[in-house]
């Protein structure tokens, strides 16, 4: 398709660079964050603005070619072989509004950018853990930030959207909008985002950090954390993520080896008080680290310590209604010491304000859930084309609790990418909207390198 596709498409339409398999560069182009799996696409277009991008859509229209889209390629689901790729890297303007406390973002800024930027003017993004994660990509999946307890999802507070529709055009939507609603929450679904206005709020200072527990003391730090999370404010969010540290130099010595809990505190409000309130944590034991204080937010990324360099990874998460010590053994059962499944186990409180309805028909569902459970397997490269069978068994144990799934964090391309999976990130009636307007809007699904939404024929 190459060697078609050259004589076709006119480079000079193009601001930013064409690459084709083969060509200098292409390699770096298509490469992620994820590194277990990647796009093989016919035809890149390094876009430098929306131009780039409506060009490149039209481009795919007239060849009845489908479309993927990748910013730094931290959420890739589904995995192009063949097509167009769009890559929005280079997209990277982000103009700070501080009278409106609003910030418009280009579709390959990064959420550590966008921290810096508005912390300038004592604002802050709704922003999730990782500072290399794009801030589109993250809000149209919901986005589940650091302080979401207190906020909701970072899709509550989009003011504006500048997409690229399957038709090549430019469409400006608004809270009201059909296609507003249908947008945030369903990925690139329909279509892809060049631009966004995003509400920041008023925090420049936040408490938090981390207390990581041995692993003698892990279930009942999971008991008594599950038991405090009824007690503190929405202003407090909270996770805990539990795993084996490996016994390599890069881990601080006296974590390695261990299966610890570790409980990661976000609160936005005055140190003492935050102090008083992860007492009881504290009261569990002896902790291997303690380093809560109150920090600058261009330092809030420290609170996860999320990895920052490129790596294979694959996932599954179940919403649940309750985290009850019943579900604390099921999950302990299949991913604690000793369990048939070595992951990285990640606890989220949810509840505050993520339960309160998403404004303008927002296709974020499953706000009811009280807690959010992921859990993550490291493949080797290559080795991730559907998700683990492990997840399964994760899946399985969760059932009686489960509501439903965050598509977000379902990471594992190919066959486990099915219709089936997405219908559990919404509603039914969520997803028969969905589905509806995917057919008028998208009705050769051009948008479908994603949890596809398959149009309603």
């Amino acid at each position: 398709m190459g060697n078609a596709a050259a004589q076709i498409i006119d480079i000079d339409t193009f601001a930013g660079p064409v690459f084709y398999p083969g060509d200098a560069g292409y390699e770096d182009e298509i490469a992620g964050f994820q590194t277990a799996y990647s796009h093989r696409p016919a035809l890149i277009v390094g876009a430098v603005h929306a131009a780039d991008v409506r060009s490149a859509v039209e481009y795919a229209a007239r060849q009845s070619l489908p479309v993927a889209v990748q910013a730094t390629g931290h959420g890739l689901s589904v995995a192009a072989d063949g097509g167009v790729l769009v890559s929005t890297r280079r997209m990277t303007d982000i103009r700070i509004d501080p009278v409106a406390g609003t910030a418009r973002v280009a579709a390959g800024v990064r959420a550590g950018a966008l921290v810096e930027a508005a912390a300038r003017h004592g604002l802050a993004p709704l922003n999730g853990s990782s500072p290399s994660v794009g801030v589109v990509g993250y809000t149209l999946g919901g986005g589940l930030g650091l302080l979401a307890r207190e906020f909701g999802y970072a899709a509550d507070h989009v003011r504006v959207i500048e997409l690229v529709t399957a038709d090549g055009r430019m469409r400006t939507l608004i809270p009201g909008d059909e296609l507003f609603g249908a947008v945030l929450g369903s990925g690139g679904n329909f279509g892809v985002v060049t631009a966004m206005e995003v509400e920041l709020v008023p925090v420049s200072t936040v408490y938090g950090g981390q207390l990581v527990f041995d692993t003698a003391l892990v279930e009942r730090a999971l008991d008594v954390w599950r038991e405090w999370t009824e007690t503190v404010p929405e202003q407090l969010t909270s996770t805990v993520s539990m795993l084996t540290f490996p016994n390599i130099p890069q881990v601080p010595e006296p974590l390695r080896g261990r299966y610890v809990a570790s409980f990661r505190i976000a609160f936005n409000g005055p140190a003492d008080e935050g102090e008083k309130l992860v007492a009881p944590l504290r009261a569990i034991g002896d902790r291997l680290r303690d380093d809560l204080r109150a920090m600058p937010y261009t330092e809030s990324h420290t609170i996860h310590s999320d990895p920052d360099h490129p790596h294979a990874y694959a996932a599954t998460n179940a919403l649940l209604s309750d985290l009850t010590p019943e579900t604390r053994s099921a999950l302990l059962a299949v991913t604690g010491p000793g369990a048939p499944i070595q992951a990285v186990v990640d606890i989220r409180h949810l509840s505050g304000a993520l339960r309160r309805p998403g404004p303008a028909g927002i296709a974020v569902d499953h706000r009811d859930a009280g807690y959010l459970v992921r859990v993550i397997t490291l493949p080797e490269p290559g080795s991730a084309a559907t998700a683990p069978a492990g997840h399964a068994a994760v899946r399985a144990a969760l059932s009686p609790w489960t509501l439903g799934h965050n598509l977000n964090f379902l990471y594992g391309a190919g066959a486990a990418a099915t219709e089936d999976q997405t219908r559990t990130g919404y509603t039914p009636d969520t997803y028969t909207r969905l589905a509806t307007l995917k057919a008028n809007r998208d009705p050769h699904n051009m948008f479908r390198f994603n949890r596809n939404i398959t149009p309603a024929h």
